[in-house]
């Protein structure tokens, strides 16, 4: 798939990393307000459309086999994928979706994905190659603990882990009220470099910036990516806080499947 429909993961992971968020431009058959790539089945589109879309994905985007998808809560349950599943014979192409805000793997050619429109996506990848983690962090997954969480739950030392943050509702142009503020000051002080003052008792929010500082506490030092914004790109991205009624874009990674040996794959 051309890169004009997907946005890689700029950062220096292994070489049998795949990693990219995918943009609503991709040739898809959305209608709108959904138009045109939209991946998500909870945000109010056609679920057929929506089922075409996600076999292009794996078709045309080159991916090893069906993503495993998540239905997303805004919590920080992350789940461990054994191995890639394909749906048997007579079930159909739709994989039930397990509530998890994050799932990691060490099998190659197993596919993690969250589902994203203004919340930040974070993709995960050990030095070796060998373990990756997709999480999905909204403001309250954030502040719950949910990037924690998913470190914490990978086998690799966090100090061997790098991150890359994908795209999400920039600090220019994201505002929120007090009770967000609070729920990252009240958890560190230091969260509040991430807030500017935009009107009574409201701020701009730098998600990024949290993100860097929550991770940077759990022991990951390498963080890419960041600096862009969803709101602020209606050609290239969806989001919930500009139009509402929208579709959702899709951060996937997997390990390809000839890249490591199978001593080193993580049990």
């Amino acid at each position: 798939m051309p890169s004009n429909f997907q946005l890689p993961a700029d950062w220096p992971a292994p070489a049998g990393i795949r990693a990219f968020t995918s943009l609503r431009s991709a040739p898809g058959v959305s209608l709108p307000p959904f138009d045109q790539f939209n991946l998500g089945s909870r945000c109010g589109d056609d679920p057929g459309h929506v089922q075409q879309n996600r076999q292009r994905l794996r078709a045309e985007f080159g991916l090893p086999a069906a993503p495993h998808w998540l239905q997303q809560v805004h919590g920080i349950k992350v789940l461990r994928i054994p191995a890639a599943i394909e749906p048997s014979p007579g079930q159909g192409a739709a994989m039930p979706e397990p509530i998890a805000d994050a799932a990691l793997t060490a099998t190659p050619a197993t596919v993690l994905a969250v589902l994203t429109a203004d919340c930040l996506p974070v993709l995960f990848c050990n030095d070796e190659g060998s373990e990756i983690a997709a999480a999905h962090a909204g403001w309250r997954g954030l502040a719950a603990g949910v990037l924690e969480a998913t470190v914490a739950a990978m086998r690799t030392e966090p100090s061997r882990v790098m991150a890359w943050l994908g795209p999400a509702a920039g600090a220019q142009a994201y505002e929120v009220g007090a009770e967000v503020r609070d729920a990252f000051v009240g958890h560190q002080p230091e969260a509040a470099q991430a807030f500017s003052p935009s009107r009574d008792q409201h701020w701009h929010v730098d998600l990024y910036a949290l993100a860097r500082q929550r991770l940077r506490d759990a022991g990951v030092q390498r963080v890419y990516g960041g600096g862009l914004c969803t709101i602020s790109a209606p050609l290239r991205f969806f989001s919930h806080r500009r139009d509402q009624r929208t579709g959702r874009m899709a951060s996937v990674i997997w390990i390809e499947l000839e890249s490591i040996g199978a001593g080193h794959i993580l049990r």
